[in-house]
């Protein structure tokens, strides 16, 4: 199979004068199922339209724009596999060094907010011509949002960005509504009913069966306006149940501006009323649709382009991986999959999974290991009850949280029985977990197949899990089980180890500064580690991404499901406090654990019994008098 054209010349070689679409990616090209662009591109390749990639185009020139000339029916727009934002700066808001979605691992080969660039350089090269937005950047900022690397309340990228459309969530469905329409001659902008979009209108009465959510401006001017926006959005990502919402923007009274799209205000002018549309989400994939996606023609393979710079390093990630799932009922407070991918699992065939398996043993450089079978979380194989597919995900409940619902159908002899097969085929050595394993859901299994078996076949001498904290407080924002249950599995885990003559450990992942986590639990978190004698490697500090309960806790200081308030530490020195304490082995954080210890009211901990963290500094000037 060849890979789709990016060039004029490559265009000409596959008998192709125009474009139905073209592609405009923030990431290099790899034509692989783990990549998005990937997906849409031989979705639609396969529904009859013809689509180029212009993969990481230079943003300063809007020539590079216009390389594969202008398309039939419109252009797609992502930043890729990660926000930009994300992508470029840590937590901390420093430059990242290296990027992993670009050839050879450069950093700078696509702009920051890279959906809002790649669309208003198009809307200069090209005019009126449709625009697509789709992706994580884009999907996860399809309404009013808080920007962590601005400090500020930004509106819909669709008012920002010049865009026609928002396609978010998994857009296959979407997507290729949206074509079909656009190639009956629909004008993009009547192109107001296909589910899992967002668009713009400045008629109201066009809209039917809709919550109208508070203004832009309300919610600039009041946090607490915010956030019940934010609950009202997050009670409406269920494709059975959400309504449609309206978010108005107030066009002449703020610096809004969208290109040519009919809705457009322009500052300066007379109030006008701008409404942005967020249709219901799309209906989940049956299995039979997601195994026609993962049999889709790919190359699996980075573009040849790129073979002089050594390759795309993201793609050595998921090569020898394969996916088994999406969608997570996990509902971590910190985790943007239920406003992306949904709650609603939905898995891939037994068959289409070992056919993909098998293809990955020809490869030439199959070393005999399949680094994960999985998804956002490995041991979901199913919706989490039965009505889900039906009625959909209850609005106002968790099924895992605070405590596994009633209703929750915890089996995993699905998952056992495909691990079972992919490792009776030829050539595999070994199949590896590494995607995640929610250990509460694990536990309320009343079975011991599956975790004998990932014990006994599927860890490579430590399996990680991400318990996240250990304070009960921090756990409840966190969307987490209690710190009890994550106790109740390490001693399963250690006895299902003796049991299978077996030896390995556990990792926790653990989270400093999360909302709710004052420096009283960052000590608890401490002594804990203390009492296992274990030093962590990696600590992530809580990073505010767009579009999670987490990050409305931190911009508003609400828990948006109660409206109480919140304890949340902003400053960058005492986040660096509560990470140091983490990690108060390390010899370099001592003068930042005395600190927080000092600020903890804890100095009790500063000494030689067996209950300290640190000794004291020796005093070298009495040493020496001495």
């Amino acid at each position: 199979m060849d890979f789709l054209p990016t060039t004029p010349e490559e265009m000409k070689k596959q008998g192709t004068r125009q474009l139905d679409f073209v592609y405009v990616c923030g990431d290099a090209y790899v034509d692989h199922p783990s990549f998005g662009h990937a997906i849409i591109s031989r979705l639609l390749q396969a529904h009859g339209f013809t689509v180029g990639i212009l993969a990481q185009p230079d943003w300063r020139k809007k020539e590079s724009v216009m390389a594969l000339g202008r398309p039939r029916l419109g252009f797609l727009v992502s930043a890729g596999n990660m926000d930009s934002m994300v992508n470029h700066y840590t937590v901390s808001k420093r430059r990242r060094q290296t990027d992993a979605y670009t050839p050879g691992g450069v950093m700078g080969k696509r702009p920051d907010y890279a959906v809002t660039v790649y669309c208003r350089l198009i809307r200069q090269a090209f005019g009126d011509v449709p625009i697509i937005a789709g992706g994580i950047e884009a999907s996860l900022r399809r309404l009013a949002h808080y920007d962590y690397w601005s400090d500020s309340l930004k509106p819909s990228v669709l008012m920002d960005s010049g865009a026609d459309l928002i396609s978010y969530g998994m857009g296959e469905r979407s997507i290729v509504a949206i074509a079909e329409a656009l190639d009956s001659g629909l004008s993009v902008r009547d192109i107001t009913f296909i589910e899992g979009t967002c668009y713009q209108t400045r008629h109201l009465e066009d809209v039917y069966d809709y919550e109208l959510l508070p203004s832009y401006e309300e919610l600039r001017k009041e946090k607490r306006r915010y956030a019940e926006s934010f609950y009202t959005q997050y009670c409406n990502t269920d494709p059975f149940t959400a309504k449609r919402l309206v978010e108005p923007y107030h066009t002449g009274t703020s610096s809004l501006t969208n290109g040519n799209n009919d809705a457009a205000g322009t500052a300066g002018q007379a109030s006008e009323t701008v409404y942005v549309v967020q249709n219901p989400p799309a209906k989940p994939l049956t299995t039979l649709e997601m195994d026609d996606v993962y049999d889709l023609p790919y190359c699996r393979a980075w573009h040849p382009s790129y073979d002089a710079q050594g390759g795309v390093p993201a793609f050595a990630e998921v090569k020898f991986s394969l996916v088994s799932n999406r969608g997570c009922f996990g509902g971590c407070s910190f985790c943007a999959l239920t406003f992306h991918q949904g709650r609603i699992v939905q898995v891939r065939s037994h068959d289409s999974i070992v056919r993909e398996a098998e293809q990955m043993t020809e490869e030439p450089d199959f070393k005999g290991y399949i680094h994960d079978v999985g998804g956002p979380t490995a041991n979901f194989r199913h919706p989490a009850c039965k009505k889900q597919m039906e009625k959909g995900v209850c609005k106002n409940k968790q099924c895992l949280f605070p405590e596994p619902c009633k209703n929750l159908d915890a089996d995993h002899s699905d998952y056992v029985k495909l691990l079972r097969r992919l490792r009776e085929i030829p050539k595999v050595k070994k199949v590896f977990i590494r995607s995640g394993i929610r250990f509460d859901y694990l536990l309320a299994d009343s079975s011991q197949a599956f975790f004998r078996d990932l014990v006994k076949y599927h860890i490579s001498g430590q399996l990680k899990v991400a318990p996240e904290h250990v304070s009960d407080r921090v756990l409840e924002m966190m969307g987490k089980p209690k710190h009890s249950v994550y106790l109740r599995f390490t001693e399963a885990y250690q006895k299902m180890n003796r049991a299978c003559g077996m030896d390995q450990y556990l990792v926790p992942y653990l989270m400093s500064s999360h909302p709710g986590c004052s420096m009283k639990e960052a000590v608890e978190l401490a002594l804990y580690l203390r009492g296992l004698n274990y030093m962590p490697e990696q600590v992530q500090d809580f990073y505010p991404t767009p579009s999670t309960i987490s990050t409305c806790m931190y911009y508003t200081g609400l828990d948006p499901r109660t409206m109480k308030h919140v304890y949340v530490e902003k400053n960058p020195h005492r986040k660096r406090l509560q990470r140091a304490l983490i990690q108060y082995r390390n010899p370099e954080n001592y003068e930042l654990v005395v600190e927080a210890l000092k600020l903890a009211g804890r100095t009790d901990l500063i000494g030689y019994g067996p209950d300290c963290l640190i000794r004291p500094r020796r005093d070298k000037r009495r040493d020496k008098r001495r």
